[in-house]
């Protein structure tokens, strides 16, 4: 009476079938035998042994992804309508006193040009020339913005119209 029901692919394996099997091919081997299964394990050692000094690593695990709010999580929209606008005036003085410092460089850089004796003005008038030209280039290759019939793109000089008040 087995202690266990064997089941699947086990239901046909019988231990004592195979060591009758083994018992068989060792007698047959005849006085060879030993050096069969010296060569065997040789083989198989030395398998076991180069796959053991190969280094394999898995794929990286994923990112933890962690959430960092700065703003307070319910906030109205005056407050985001304030903050919005104190980060676009702090942008703007940013862009003011970035496009201040260019100029700064412009005008050394004149100042170098003209004790080298070149002509300044000529070669900023060309630069101006030039990057109109590009502009324009890039303008026709966009295109016109296609609006809704009856719309109008606004004008960047003109401030927007208050209607409603």
């Amino acid at each position: 009476m087995a202690l266990f029901k064997r089941s699947g692919y086990w239901k046909d394996v019988s231990p004592t079938g195979m060591v009758a099997d083994f018992r068989a091919v060792w007698k047959e081997a005849g006085h060879n035998r030993w050096r069969i299964a010296a060569v065997s394990a040789a083989c198989t050692f030395s398998v076991f042994y180069l796959m053991s000094t190969q280094e394999a690593r898995g794929p990286h695990p994923p990112p933890k992804i962690v959430y960092i709010s700065v703003l307070p999580a319910h906030r109205t929209d005056e407050q985001i309508l304030a903050s919005n606008i104190e980060n676009q005036k702090r942008k703007e003085a940013w862009a003011a006193e970035q496009a201040k410092r260019d100029k700064e460089v412009r005008d050394i850089y004149k100042t170098i040009g003209r004790y080298s004796g070149m002509d300044v003005d000529k070669i900023a008038h060309d630069a101006e020339v030039e990057e109109a030209a590009r502009k324009k280039a890039e303008m026709e290759r966009i295109g016109k913005p296609r609006l809704p019939e009856g719309r109008t793109l606004p004008q960047i000089d003109q401030a927007p119209s208050q209607t409603g008040q």
